[in-house]
């Protein structure tokens, strides 16, 4: 049975990069959640005001790829010290969060904060958010770094991402 998490860690595009270099991912989506607009477009999550993350909900064969590898991937591959921004992506929306299903997940998740913690230097913000309603992006913002590799974002900040994580899990990639 797959599991998926929806975690937020800035600009979607490059957790959605970062996850698909794993073997045992089944899925990537990149998504709206966390906010109160009903069917947020993503001009509108862009403002700040619909109160949603920027996520992915990565669906993954734990069989292959264990739980804790993808959520400790999920701290190597973004700054959770960064309150509601990454870098120049600044805003609730890039906000570090980390949205459980079920009771489960939140100790799984709590149990990989704990563990960035102290990995990181300064206080780990990510949030632990109970999932709601997940609303897809748009389809250009699907797999949008292998529709773009060239794309000036993809080039300066996807890819450092992509390597972090190739260089941090080489036993887990594709």
């Amino acid at each position: 049975m797959p599991t998926t998490f929806v975690l937020a860690g800035g600009c979607y595009w490059c957790l959605d990069a970062a996850y698909r270099v794993f073997r045992g991912v089944i899925d990537v989506h990149s998504c709206f959640t966390g906010g109160e607009t009903v069917n947020p477009s993503y001009e509108g999550v862009c403002t700040g005001t619909t109160g949603h993350a920027e996520a992915v909900a990565v669906t993954f064969d734990e069989s292959v790829l264990p739980a804790d590898v993808v959520l400790d991937a999920f701290f190597t591959m973004h700054d959770p010290t960064q309150l509601n921004r990454q870098g120049n992506d600044i805003g609730t929306q890039y906000r570090s969060a980390m949205f459980a299903a079920d009771p489960e997940q939140r100790e799984l998740f709590e149990a990989a904060r704990h563990r960035a913690a102290e990995m990181w230097p300064g206080d780990v913000v990510t949030t632990i958010e109970p999932l709601g309603e997940v609303y897809p992006a748009p389809e250009a913002h699907q797999d949008f770094f292998a529709k773009n590799p060239t794309q000036g974002y993809c080039v300066a900040v996807a890819v450092p991402k992509v390597n972090k994580v190739r260089a941090s899990f080489t036993n887990y990639l594709r």
